[in-house]
């Protein structure tokens, strides 16, 4: 795993992460190749950690915050940033049930994909491309592009 992710700290991070949902499993007995299994269990979880360390705001993101000055939260301001809820809220109500579900679910709560996945009876990929069609649908109502990073720094919009 140090190897595969390239430090020695998240490699302990995830496969103490991996023992403990191991745990959960309880009896595994059924599982026919069980170094295979605790592998992708561990390379999954490794993945599921670079997801939610790239819905975190990088340091001069929140520097930039934390800096903005208080005349900037003008009247007509605040107008524009609540007819832009409003936007929000009604492309929302666009979509599909579930996928207005898969995106509060991701967005909102945080939530893994995997346990998105298991909760609708999908499978992480399907869980990607929902919310992929919902930014996409709330994108285009509230006219902004959909910008998707792809690690420090980077991004790509569409």
């Amino acid at each position: 795993m140090r190897r595969r992710l390239g430090s020695d700290a998240l490699a302990i991070e995830v496969l103490h992460e991996t023992w403990l949902r191991l745990e959960r499993i309880g009896d595994a007995s059924a599982i026919q190749k069980p170094e295979s299994y605790l592998f992708r269990m561990a390379l999954n979880e490794a993945a599921d950690r670079k997801e939610a360390d790239n819905r975190k705001l990088s340091a001069a993101e929140v520097d930039a915050l934390r800096h903005m000055m208080d005349h900037m939260l003008d009247p007509e301001r605040i107008a524009d940033a609540r007819r832009e809820m409003d936007a929000l809220a009604a492309a929302l109500n666009e979509l599909t049930p579930r996928r207005k579900a898969i995106f509060l679910l991701a967005r909102i709560d945080e939530m893994k994909h995997t346990d998105i996945a298991a909760r609708f009876g999908i499978s992480p990929r399907m869980v990607e491309k929902e919310l992929a069609q919902a930014l996409h649908h709330c994108a285009q109502r509230l006219g902004r592009k959909v910008v998707r990073r792809f690690g420090p720094g980077g991004s790509k919009e569409s």
